[in-house]
């Protein structure tokens, strides 16, 4: 008996429809935003994608989503980060995405007509803030606090940092402690918050080593710091119920750690295959650089990397359809993938020699941007731990770190 590898006819047709839009659609988009606005060149840009039925692709069709399931949506995703334009075009981008996957999961109907339906029409953008400095990689630690004021409202007060895309978001999900006697993962509420609002003050966004586009701050939204104030939120804006924020949070990372994971094996394989286009055709000391082995031996470095990176997040999608645990395989190939990223694109560089290292390519803005992987949806060492600690259980408890380390995948 064999294990099935066989990707569904239909999952592979809808895989190369959006192969298709993203390099002959989403691709050359990109050079017209040297010139044009942003919206000038995302909104026939959507508005194309939507008539061709390339639109929210996780989203149930009776949310006017292509209702794909893990495995179709992991192979979708592996294709939009191609480009910068590829998820906003199809309206999957982060951190909205896993945002919308939320507020679909727990809304009331209350919540999905008000907030959760202009976010699929794709005409409102949403941040999370959850993040704290005093918190860190530690959720548990967060300080911003929600009190009941009567029954109609909450009064949040506290600040948070690094909620990406806030800068451009028109609402928020915001993450505080409503009961601090709770156990410690039941403290926590998520609030959908309407902005602008006067309690939610963006203090600025918080500069980074990224090599900055002329559209970044709107397709990217910054990582701002945050200063909430007596910020009045209607109980009716309480999503999921009182003290589900911990639980609800992890679910919403889950997803975006995968998500990130698939957009980089799309960003690697376009850096590996500019890598392969720039030494088929250049030449020094009378020979080919692609004749050199030591050349080859890079670009089979980098294959052999997304060749495991694609199977990890094929393995998982098959997981996640079978309704099985994914958490021990997410923390792993979100360092793996993190890692893989940031190799293929200094490969790619390095194959480039003094063009890669110019901003001639995207190659070196790619670079300073996927560092990030490293630290995003919880920073490897977090994750390392929490692999590590489930290898030392799985032995504890059946003498073999099989379960725990690869060696029973299904």
């Amino acid at each position: 008996m064999s294990i099935d590898f066989e990707i569904p006819a239909e999952a592979k047709a809808i895989r190369k429809k959006v192969r298709q839009w993203v390099h002959e659609e989403c691709i050359p988009a990109e050079k017209e935003l040297d010139t044009k606005p942003l919206a000038e060149v995302l909104g026939p840009l959507r508005a194309k994608a939507r008539a061709r039925g390339l639109w929210c692709p996780w989203v149930p069709k009776e949310y006017g989503g292509m209702g794909l399931g893990p495995l179709a949506n992991a192979l979708v995703q592996m294709e939009l980060g191609e480009s910068m334009l590829g998820a906003l075009s199809m309206n999957t981008q982060g951190p909205d995405d896993a945002s919308m996957m939320t507020i679909l999961a727990h809304g009331t109907e209350y919540q999905k007509e008000k907030f959760l339906k202009p976010l699929l029409n794709g005409d409102k953008r949403i941040c999370f803030s959850m993040t704290e400095k005093a918190a860190g990689a530690d959720a548990t630690g967060m300080q911003t606090t929600a009190v009941k004021d009567g029954n109609e409202n909450y009064i949040l007060n506290g600040e948070k940092w690094f909620s990406s895309c806030a800068s451009v978001a028109d609402m928020a999900l915001v993450m505080a402690k409503t009961d601090p006697n709770a156990p410690r993962h039941k403290q926590y509420s998520t609030f959908i918050v309407e902005l602008p609002n006067p309690g939610y003050k963006i203090k600025r966004n918080v500069a980074n080593m990224a090599i900055e586009g002329p559209h970044d701050d709107v397709i990217h939204g910054g990582h701002s710091e945050i200063e909430i104030r007596d910020l009045k939120v209607p109980a009716d804006n309480l999503l999921g119920g009182e003290g589900n924020g911990f639980a609800m949070g992890q679910h919403r990372l889950a997803y975006g750690r995968l998500r990130h994971g698939m957009h980089n094996v799309a960003k690697a394989q376009r850096a590996l295959d500019m890598a392969v286009a720039h030494v088929t055709k250049r030449s020094t000391f009378g020979t080919l650089l692609a004749d050199r082995q030591a050349v080859q031996f890079m670009l089979a470095d980098c294959a052999s990397e997304l060749y495991i990176g694609r199977l990890m997040l094929l393995h998982i999608a098959y997981k996640a359809e079978k309704g099985l645990d994914i958490r021990q395989e997410n923390s792993i190939a979100k360092i793996f993938h993190a890692h893989m990223v940031h190799k293929v694109i200094d490969t790619a560089i390095q194959l480039h020699g003094a063009l890669g290292f110019s901003q001639d390519t995207p190659l070196a803005k790619w670079y300073t941007q996927v560092r990030s992987q490293r630290l995003v949806d919880g920073p490897d060492e977090v994750h390392k731990w929490r692999i590590g600690k489930n290898v030392i259980k799985a032995f504890r408890e059946h003498g073999t770190t099989a379960s725990a380390a690869g060696g029973d995948l299904l």
